[in-house]
């Protein structure tokens, strides 16, 4: 199975210009576990979905999708677990091709922005989630996949969008350090909320999108739905701003739980998945 089901003149390694990796990894996911069955759901739905792309008015597909197969977790714990990802996507970085991680739970984008930090000394980070995700430590871990944003921002600048959670101790942390956080209030009918956020991005971004930043009647099938999140207009239309103005080195989609017999979350995923890929070609 490939992302699209697309046949081998399109999915080869050579010519691609996006590397599929699934991470089928959830070690660390504290209320509802699962995610490490996000991966293959979204590859199962990818093969269900039109692969001409409406609002881009192209067959995306055709610059090229290589899908490999599923990393398998490494049991010694999160630490290690991030150390394989970050060799697996800098084997794909080495390629200059683009990294897409399906995931999983949120603690593996580290490992892929270590390794495209390397390549591209520059990078930010475009966050989307519904928690802070910045505890110094959780459940004795400092790579939990509730502490992904505190390490995140030792590495590159991040912008954080659809924040709506979080506990005291991040909290005093944001304030501390001044943390600039956008809401779902802070953007949705705000007029230029796009240009705002691009403007504190590099040239060169990584986009994480955790998909419980979408409410949760839209996006149940995830760890910890949150409600109040934003939508699809309000996520799509800040990533064409940002392919717009920065070069989107490589993204994840992470943290879908599928609900048996509930196929529109993971379509959704699959989806979003590909339109950042069209968006990505600009």
């Amino acid at each position: 199975m490939n992302f699209g089901g697309i046949e081998k003149e399109f999915s080869d390694f050579k010519r691609a210009s996006f590397v599929v990796l699934p991470v089928p990894y959830d070690l660390t996911s504290t209320y509802q576990s699962g995610s490490r069955r996000g991966p293959s759901a979204i590859l199962d739905a990818s093969c269900n979905m039109e692969l001409y792309d409406e609002e881009l008015c192209k067959e995306t597909y055709q610059a090229g999708i290589h899908t490999l197969p599923p990393l398998e977790p490494d049991a010694r714990g999160p630490r290690e677990m991030m150390k394989k990802v970050e060799e697996s996507t800098a084997g794909i970085v080495r390629h200059n091709k683009i990294p897409v991680l399906i995931g999983g739970e949120h603690s593996i984008s580290l490992g892929s922005v270590r390794a495209l930090k390397k390549k591209y000394p520059r990078l930010s980070v475009l966050h989307f989630d519904a928690h802070a995700d910045m505890r110094d430590r959780y459940q004795g871990s400092p790579f939990s996949h509730a502490c992904v944003a505190r390490r995140l921002r030792e590495i590159c600048p991040v912008v954080h969008v659809g924040i709506r959670s979080m506990s005291r101790e991040e909290a005093l942390f944001i304030k501390k350090k001044d943390i600039e956080v956008f809401s779902p209030g802070d953007v949705q009918g705000k007029p230029g909320w796009e240009k705002k956020i691009c403007e504190n991005l590099t040239k060169d971004v990584y986009i994480s999108v955790d998909l419980d930043v979408f409410d949760s009647s839209l996006m149940p099938a995830t760890g910890t739905p949150e409600p109040g999140g934003l939508y699809w207009r309000d996520v799509t239309s800040l990533l064409r701003e940002a392919a717009g103005t920065c070069r989107i080195r490589g993204f994840d989609v992470v943290e879908l739980s599928p609900i048996p017999g509930m196929v529109a979350p993971e379509f959704l995923a699959a989806k979003l998945t590909y339109r950042i890929m069209g968006y990505a070609l600009k």
